[in-house]
């Protein structure tokens, strides 16, 4: 790519990406220059890293003037820094969609020039081309791709993003890419499927996230059949995901000898969390990954254990589908679990619940486990 350069950041020290998603290989900000006669740079940064963006489009600029800043998506990791941009470079002129826009008022941002694009509108820098592409609801309403066509290079905005620095995990993109995916875009699987066809129409030899690395060659194949499988709510591997909410370790035992039945049995996959001590995040992703499930919780308060509340909630909020869901519940002296679980289930679309839900009193009595036994038979 020679007419592309990176000029993004490492924000190692980040903890919790949107305030909520565990990073313990921290996040990236990517940013790009793109350089023909004219230059845009593609995206903005956090406010955390300011300072040493700047710095990195400045080393890149090699004492020329950027005359775009093309803005694909508002979200503030990204349109963080657009105010220190302009301070510097006020001849800038800023690209984006009509809807963002909006939004550059709404942070604060008051560009001295804006052109707005829509569908196919072309940038033309001398003798580099900049399509645009519109990608509303990936993941806000606003958003826009950016192709290149002398390059033949997709800038993607958030999509074909993962957790992490720019060099984590080099050999396993999909492990995080998955977990970011799900959390993140995976309510919105219609829009990505749209984009993925308008996309499919143009020759792309590289795809360039606005976080993680960029994908060429065999892992850009490998992204691109992941996200059609993903946003089609299709399972990604035949499995069983086993996650359970236990108070006392009663209900946590139960889900154990689930896993370890459906093992015996040449269960492909088995995966299991503790939603009270695990991360939720990654409990999504599996749910998503898996073609099955199992539910097991405590009763609590006629109602279900909080931890499993939260996570069926949230598997509502991301649109969990088309899945086969066993549900187990324990309750010492008046059982809920069950129908509260059974409830948040009901809401999403095309789910089948194994019949009977199985009742535990406390512990595991001996009808319970030919009940377990019968359950993994139905997996």
């Amino acid at each position: 790519m020679n007419t592309i350069h990176y000029v993004g950041v490492d924000d190692a020290e980040l903890q919790l990406f949107e305030s909520q998603y565990a990073v313990p290989d921290g996040m990236c900000y990517n940013s790009y220059l793109v350089e023909g006669e004219q230059i845009a740079i593609m995206d903005s940064v956090d406010t955390r890293k300011t300072d040493e963006w700047l710095y990195n489009i400045q080393q890149a600029l090699r004492d020329r003037k950027p005359s775009y800043l093309v803005i694909q998506h508002m979200e503030p990791d990204h349109s963080g820094s657009v105010n220190a941009f302009i301070h510097k470079y006020p001849q800038t002129t800023i690209i984006c969609s009509a809807k963002a826009q909006v939004m550059l008022a709404q942070f604060g941002i008051t560009p001295p020039a804006v052109q707005v694009v829509k569908e196919n509108d072309i940038l033309d820098l001398g003798g580099v081309t900049l399509r645009f592409i519109m990608a509303p609801m990936i993941h806000w309403p606003e958003v826009m791709m950016t192709y290149c066509v002398q390059e033949k290079v997709l800038f993607s905005a958030d999509a074909f993003g993962k957790f992490g620095v720019y060099h984590a995990d080099e050999d396993d993109w999909a492990c995080e890419a998955r977990r970011y995916y799900f959390n993140i875009c995976g309510k919105y699987g219609a829009p990505v499927s749209i984009v993925l066809k308008k996309v499919s129409a143009f020759t792309i030899e590289a795809i360039c996230p606005l976080h993680g690395p960029v994908l060429e060659g065999e892992r850009l194949q490998e992204a691109i059949r992941l996200y059609t499988i993903w946003s089609s709510y299709e399972p990604e591997t035949d499995g069983v995901l086993v996650a359970h909410a236990s108070i006392h370790g009663h209900t946590a035992q139960a889900a154990e000898k689930i896993a370890e039945m459906l093992r015996t049995k040449g269960c492909k996959k088995v995966a299991i969390t503790d939603l009270c001590r695990d991360d939720m995040a990654e409990a999504i992703e599996d749910a998503f990954r898996m073609s099955k499930m199992v539910v097991c919780a405590s009763s609590y308060d006629n109602n279900v254990f909080p931890p499993m509340h939260m996570f069926l909630w949230k598997l509502q909020q991301k649109g969990y589908q088309s899945r086969t869901v066993a549900i187990v519940e324990n309750g010492s002296w008046a059982p809920s679990a069950g129908r509260e679980m059974r409830a948040l289930l009901e809401t999403m679309k095309n789910i089948t619940i194994i019949e009977p839900i199985v009742t535990i009193r406390s512990s595991l009595s001996q009808d319970n486990y030919n009940q377990l036994e019968t359950l993994t038979n139905l997996l």
